[in-house]
């Protein structure tokens, strides 16, 4: 028995809240190294396991919390927006079957990243502050916040890089 407003109210022994899925945040890049004066791709891979999502950067929901990232940059590096992929659209117990816009299973946030011809330094390093809302079908847990640090070497823009991660970007 609990306690509920004053009330005793009945538990069933066996009842367990589903557990807060454990969300898998990467980051890479599509060279090996960045050039001065010229500009690499950066992406952000969610891994969402099964029976789980998040979600969308528009949601659709009213009170959604929507996936967002903050990307910090070194002074004269430049971040372009961030291309968030569509939602897949659901309709859920937890939000009495009204549509939402989620992301399930892989998801990839791409942005590009400017490396100034007078950069200095050896290294770019950005801090992403990820925000989003794990739900299952059934509870929505509280939203998160998650860093992921992204650095990259830095060479002249005459040296040579090659290209990686092909299955992030593409297999150009």
């Amino acid at each position: 028995m609990v306690a509920l407003l004053g009330l005793l109210v009945p538990v069933q022994a066996n009842f367990r809240p589903a557990p807060e899925p454990n969300i898998g945040l990467a980051g890479y890049y599509s060279n090996d190294k960045a050039q001065r004066g010229r500009t690499v791709q950066g992406a952000i891979v969610m891994d969402i396991p099964s029976g789980y999502h998040v979600n969308a950067n528009r949601p659709l929901g009213k009170y959604a919390i929507p996936t967002t990232l903050k990307i910090e940059a070194p002074q004269g590096v430049t971040v372009s927006a961030v291309s968030y992929p569509r939602g897949i659209v659901r309709k859920l117990k937890a939000v009495n079957n009204e549509p939402l816009a989620v992301y399930e299973k892989k998801v990839i946030f791409r942005f590009r990243v400017t490396v100034p011809a007078s950069y200095q330094g050896n290294e770019v390093a950005l801090k992403v502050r990820i925000r989003f809302q794990s739900c299952n079908d059934e509870v929505c847990f509280p939203p998160k916040n998650q860093d992921v640090d992204l650095g990259i070497g830095v060479v002249g823009a005459g040296d040579r890089v090659q290209r990686v991660n092909g299955w992030v970007f593409g297999g150009r």
